[in-house]
């Protein structure tokens, strides 16, 4: 058998020229649709409240149940709320209620900085 060409072989966690060896699990924001690692995203999960839905916020990632993420910025909120992503992302039927999370968001954005959606984000919210 003659021996494989570099091309061929199959290659490690360097994928496209991206190395994610160091960066570790990269989800995607439900607001912005852009992609970084987790530990700058908030992770949420939906919470059955008798009748209603409550949307909780998850910063030590523990809670049980299916999981999405959104950068803690009010800018994300208002696009993902914008969108009707909250749904999609979690599989739900139905509206949730997103007070605790915006309320943890708000508590998590620096003083001084305005909540308005026309504060520049760190990233593209365009995307």
């Amino acid at each position: 058998m003659p021996p494989r060409r570099e091309a061929d072989r199959i290659r490690g966690p360097r994928v496209r020229g991206v190395d994610f060896s160091g960066v570790g699990p990269v989800r995607t924001c439900i607001g912005c649709r852009v992609r970084v690692p987790t530990s700058q995203l908030l992770r949420f999960v939906a919470v059955r409240d008798g009748v209603d839905l409550r949307l909780v916020p998850d910063p030590g990632r523990r809670l049980p149940g299916r999981g999405a993420h959104l950068h803690p910025e009010p800018a994300c909120l208002a696009q993902a709320e914008r969108r009707r992503a909250f749904g999609r992302a979690l599989r739900l039927t139905g509206v949730a209620d997103t007070v605790l999370l915006a309320e943890h968001i708000r508590a998590a954005v620096p003083p001084g900085t305005t909540d308005d959606e026309a504060s520049v984000p760190r990233h593209d919210p365009a995307r």
